[in-house]
């Protein structure tokens, strides 16, 4: 198996909805979406949503209707401290649940919210990170 991690699947209550909720970030639909299968291009991984009970169907899951932590966040590396803020205020404002307000720890500031169907994202920024000129993070 090869190191890399191509697709992040959610499964969501509404799919229209959690579309529109990303488009509003700012991330593009791609194309070969459709009405069962949403999916964002983020420079190389593929964010995509489906229904909850569709993924849970697949996945021979049962569904989970109370949402604890799963022990599992997807993070946004911010370019700025300023941008953490920015991003999780754009969030909130779009209907997202700030769980942790911007705050600066040891290593810079970050933040967390969990969007429309309670999925947690975390939003950060150190001066450790490195992007290369295609704005992929160098680990």
């Amino acid at each position: 198996m090869r190191p890399r991690l191509n697709l992040i699947l959610l499964g969501v209550a509404d799919i229209a909805k959690s579309t529109a909720f990303y488009e509003a970030l700012g991330w593009p639909k791609a194309r070969t979406s459709h009405a069962e299968f949403v999916k964002f291009d983020l420079g190389g991984v593929v964010l995509a949503l489906q229904s909850r009970s569709h993924f849970a169907q697949d996945s021979n899951s049962a569904e989970v209707e109370n949402h604890g932590f799963a022990g599992f966040a997807l993070a946004y590396i911010a370019h700025s401290a300023d941008e953490v803020g920015q991003v999780l205020a754009d969030a909130e404002r779009l209907g997202a649940q700030i769980v942790k307000p911007a705050t600066a720890n040891n290593w810079g500031i970050a933040g967390y919210f969990r969007d429309l169907d309670g999925h947690l994202f975390e939003v950060c920024y150190e001066d450790g990170w490195i992007f290369d000129e295609h704005d992929n993070l160098v680990v």
